[in-house]
């Protein structure tokens, strides 16, 4: 009786305890460091810091203070370009102006450039990108950009949202010839099933929030990808190109994460010639 008693106990102290953890983990931001070489980088761009920051959802559960975090902590990071994979805001338009009010506020040498998520076009897809353009954000759905350095470059694109746009990737692949390095934004990781060339060379994605609930990170019963566990979090290879999910910074309702902590994405180039 007293074995029962003692085990009923452990397992309601392990309730509470979770039950109060899944609050504060979406509060324990994570720097995950990915080093990526690849024969097409060029010298002149051998340690140049890209910062991927996707998800943020600012509004009611988080606020412009916490953002405002966000975006020194991103600035100690010193990147060259910051990468930004869409959904800013969560549940309301009145939140677009003060996320990029903040976002504004990003240092780098090469320049920020950024896609829409699905909730950018719920709240409200024009204002989003006219905000992102007052703040200096490049949007890039369905458009690219070559990024020069030293007599080097590299090309940096996105395509619209998978749910509530179209995605023409004919800008990205304008001129990329066989050894050039290429970069894609898309928010929602299920875009890469459909994307038929192999001249992407590296994809950065979000959307799927790592599960945001998760069964001890190894298995989540929701990933918002119609492909499952495939697309959820980490580096993903296609055999057409590397993709690389971002858990993501904010979350939607309800506002927990358990064993899918938020992430800024820190990568940074290596040439591999």
């Amino acid at each position: 009786m007293i074995g029962i008693k003692r085990v009923m106990l452990l397992f309601f102290l392990i309730v509470f305890f979770a039950g109060v953890y899944v609050f504060l983990e979406p509060f324990f931001l994570q720097e995950k460091y990915i080093v990526f070489p690849h024969s097409n980088i060029p010298p002149q761009f051998r340690g140049t810091r890209i910062v991927f920051l996707t998800d943020i959802h600012h509004g009611p559960f988080f606020s412009k203070e916490r953002l405002g975090r966000l975006v020194e902590r991103v600035n100690d990071l010193h990147p060259h370009i910051v990468l930004l994979g869409g959904d800013y805001v969560h549940r309301s338009s009145h939140y677009i102006e003060h996320c990029f009010d903040e976002l504004g506020n990003l240092e780098t040498t090469l320049g920020s450039y950024g896609v829409l998520g699905n909730h950018d076009h719920w709240e409200d897809a024009a204002l989003t990108r006219e905000c992102m353009v007052k703040a200096g954000i490049q949007p890039i759905d369905n458009a690219a950009y070559w990024i020069g350095k030293d007599g080097g470059r590299i090309k940096v694109g996105g395509v619209g949202d998978y749910l509530e746009d179209v995605q023409d990737i004919e800008p990205m692949l304008d001129g990329v010839g066989d050894g050039d390095f290429t970069i894609l934004v898309t928010h929602n990781p299920d875009y890469v099933e459909d994307m038929m060339t192999d001249k992407i060379d590296l994809v950065l994605a979000g959307h799927t929030h790592g599960g945001q609930v998760t069964f001890f990170g190894l298995w989540a019963p929701f990933t918002s990808s119609k492909f499952g566990q495939k697309y959820r979090t980490g580096i993903v290879e296609t055999g057409r190109t590397r993709v690389i999910i971002s858990n993501g910074i904010g979350t939607i309702t309800p506002p927990v994460r358990f064993f899918a902590r938020p992430q800024i994405i820190i990568i940074d180039l290596l040439d591999a010639r």
